[in-house]
This record gives structure tokens, sequence and C-alpha cells, in this order.
């Protein structure tokens, strides 16, 4: 049997090394690394069903070396191929009854939530996510905005001991200075945002991390004037002079321009206007921007296109706009219009889908479209109406609000319970199992190879 597989196995890789003539060294390529699947997983299948019982320990330890191999190599051509993330969640932590932040890995890990956001720079949440693989932005929250912008050195401790001490383990990508502080709350934070931006940043450069960890602000939809239809969106003049020195920085830098994007509000304050379905991303008739000649099926986009605009008229033409906050309410006070299970449903399950094509938008079609839903809990001690506690696509014990395709931690009406690795492996399927993670990797490579 063994000289049987060894024979298989040569074969098989000098095949897969010879390139034909008139082949080009792109398709070759592509052509090798399916080869290579295809390869390791015959090694898998001739290793697993040997019955050699006098070499069960070779056996053993070829069929970790092969699957450690296959690890090592998707991991090479995933990176080499790999594309713009589309879907981040923003984990707020405004509540009593939330899981332990080690229980909140494992849900993002199990639903293949990479990036998230956090609201300020809770260190057992940044221990928790040591390791993990997630890509965190964090935020320095509103009230230490003044004592930052001061000085560097006041700078230079937090991000000491906020983002430096916890890197490279846990992969802090981005610093949040302050939340939607242009356009509402103290104008006094309007005037101190800037330097403790730029204090932030210097520090971030002293250290060497500038490549590494991102500098930005979250701006809500206050700090426009108007922003319909997309193409008319402008600055609010007394927020310009603001902004104006804020985006100059940030271009320099090669930050982002975020932007907290609610139709759930749009539509709450005049739903005798907007059409639902426009907001929910359901079939209408849409609006038509008649000075770009763009149609527009979802206001959600009409939003992002809108920002596009402002920053297009003020001269940052090729500034990218994330979105840092988007969401439905599943829940809301009698004088709440749209906040239902059913709306926000909907809402999050189109969103969903629309970020996983990977696309632009109308105005902006190259630029990949990127959002952090908000949020991936219900936080029970949010102050404000009812909606504000019901955001969440999780409930606090960990299964679902609703069914948008995600799995809880425990069972619920609309969702199984995970299965710990454990679990599994005691109830015998871990050698399918493995079988099961070759087919599915190389899925994931037949799609970044364009395959």
């Amino acid at each position: 049997m063994a000289c049987l597989q060894n024979k298989y196995c040569i074969l098989f890789a000098s095949a897969l090394m010879s390139q034909k003539p008139g082949t080009s060294p792109t398709l070759f390529y592509k052509w090798n690394a399916l080869s290579l699947i295809i390869f390791l997983h015959l090694i898998w299948v001739l290793l697993s069903y040997s019955t050699s019982s006098s070499s069960s320990l070779s056996y053993a330890l070829l069929q970790s070396g092969c699957f450690g191999l296959f690890h090592y190599l998707a991991g090479k051509f995933s990176a080499a191929h790999s594309v713009t993330w589309t879907y981040g969640v923003n984990y707020g932590r405004i509540a009593d009854n939330l899981p332990a932040p080690e229980s909140v890995v494992t849900l993002l890990k199990a639903n293949k939530i990479n990036h998230i956001r956090i609201y300020n720079a809770d260190h057992g949440v940044l221990r928790a996510f040591k390791g993990s693989g997630i890509e965190v932005i964090i935020g320095l929250p509103n009230e230490y905005l003044t004592d930052i912008s001061i000085g560097e050195d006041r700078a230079m401790n937090w991000v000491k001991e906020n983002v430096q001490a916890f890197l490279p383990g846990t992969r802090i990508r981005g610093i949040a200075v302050g939340n939607e502080i242009l356009g509402g709350g103290p104008l006094e934070l309007w005037e101190v945002l800037l330097p403790a931006v730029r204090n932030v940043y210097s520090s971030l450069y002293r250290l060497g991390l500038k490549d590494t960890v991102q500098v930005s602000s979250p701006h809500s939809e206050a700090v426009f004037a108007n922003s319909f239809p997309p193409s008319a969106c402008i600055f609010r003049p007394d927020v310009l002079p603001f902004m104006r020195p804020l985006l100059q920085f940030f271009y320099t830098i090669g930050s982002p321009f975020y932007i907290n994007a609610y139709p759930f509000l749009a539509y709450k304050n005049e739903p005798e206007h907007i059409d639902i379905n426009y907001a929910l991303f359901k079939h209408n008739p849409g609006i038509y921007d008649a000075k770009t000649k763009l149609h527009y099926d979802n206001m959600f986009e009409a939003q992002v296109d809108a920002a596009y605009a402002a920053l297009e008229k003020v001269g940052f033409t090729k500034m990218e706009v994330i979105v840092s906050e988007t969401g439905w309410a599943s829940r809301g006070d009698p004088n709440e219009a749209g906040a239902t299970v059913k709306n926000a449903r909907t809402y999050n399950r189109n969103l969903r889908k629309l970020l996983a094509k990977k696309k632009g938008t109308p105005f902006r079609p190259k630029m990949v479209v990127r959002a952090y839903i908000f949020a991936l809990f219900n936080e029970n001690s949010k102050p404000g109406p009812t909606s504000e506690r019901n955001f969440g696509l999780f409930k606090p014990d960990g299964s679902i609000a609703y069914d948008i395709g995600f799995t809880g931690l425990i069972p619920s009406a609309a969702s199984s319970s995970l299965l710990s690795f454990e679990d599994i492996a005691a109830q015998g399927w871990l050698r399918s199992s493995c079988s099961l993670v070759f087919m599915a990797c190389t899925v994931v490579l037949l799609q970044s190879l364009g395959l």
C-alpha cells in the first residue's frame, strides 16, 4: 500500500510541475494551485483509508504534516489573492448582561466576522482578542479628547497603554478618535478634535506604528446640510471650517472618511415621505439623480454616495468612504416608525448580501463598499428611546436576535447552537470534518484564484 501511494504521489507531483508549451504563466500558476490542492487531498484520502496497523504512527504523522502543509499553502495563496473585506460589526458594551469577551471571540469566529469596532480600549476585551486574528478598531472616547489635545505626551501615554501594550497579539488596526463630534455636541470638542487626532498620530509615528494602526474619526449625517439627491450633498457651513483641515490631515496620512449612515433613522423621522422598501433594499421604483444621471434602488448606497459628493465638492475626490455604523432597530417606541424584528431582519440580511458582492456604489463603482454593522448585541443600559437598546444582531445570552444566516452561542428558535471542537471529536466526526475542511478551503482558493 505504501509503495502504491508513493508511486501515485510521485507521478502526480511530476505532472503538476510540468508546464506545457504555450501556457501562460498566470494560467499555469492557477492550475498548479488547483493541482496541488487535489494532490494534497489525494494523499489525505489514501492515508485515511490505510489499514496498516504496524505503521499507524507514521501515517498519523504524515497526515498531520499533509494537513499542515495544506494550511500553510492555503494561507500563502489567500494572502496573494486576498480581496478587500467588506463586513464588520460594532461591539458596543453598554449593558450589564453581555457574554464574557472570550465568548464573544468564539461567537465572532464561528460566524466568520473578522473586523470589529469597539468604543473604548477596554483591556479585558483587548486581551480576549489576542491571537484571534480578528482586526479591531478601538475608540478614544469623547471625554478624553480635551486632555489628549493638550499635549503629545498625554497622547503618547494613552497609545502606549492601550495600543502598543497589546500589539502584535491583538490585531489593533485603527483608533477612532471621538465619535460624532462635528455637527453635534459642544463646540469645545469641535475645536479640540484635530489637535487630538494629530497628537495620536504623532505618537503612533514615533512608536513606529503608523503603518499598522490607522487614525480616523467617525461622523454622523449631521455634518451634512443636504443629502438629497446624493449629488447635492454638501457639508454644513458651520461644520466646514473644522471639517476641511481635518480632511486635509486625514488625506495626508491616508485615512478614509468614516460616516455613520442609518436609513432607519431617515425613515423613522419621515415615514410619510420615504418608501420603506427603498430603505430596506426591497423592490421599489428608487430615485433618479438628474445631475449624475444615476439611479438608486436603496437608501444605503445613496447615503454613501452623498458623502462622496460632499467630499468631492471640497476637493477630496480620492478619499474612501467607509460606513462606521449602520443598522436597524428590532424594537422601538410607538412613535419610532419601522422598528420591528421583520424590518431589522430584512435590512441586515439584504445589507449583508450587498456587502458580500464586494462592489462599489453607482457614483464610485470601483470603490468597494465597506461597513460596520451596529450592533453586535442589544445593549440594555443605553439611554434614549427604546430603539437604542435594540440594534443587536444577537441577544445578550448569545442567541441570535433574528435569522440572517448567523449562528448563536446557544440554541434559539431560528438557529442551532454551536458545536465545540471537543464535541465534534467526541462524536467521532473528526475524520470527516478534516475532509470537509479540505473541500471548504478548496472552494475558497478557487474563488480567490478566479477559477
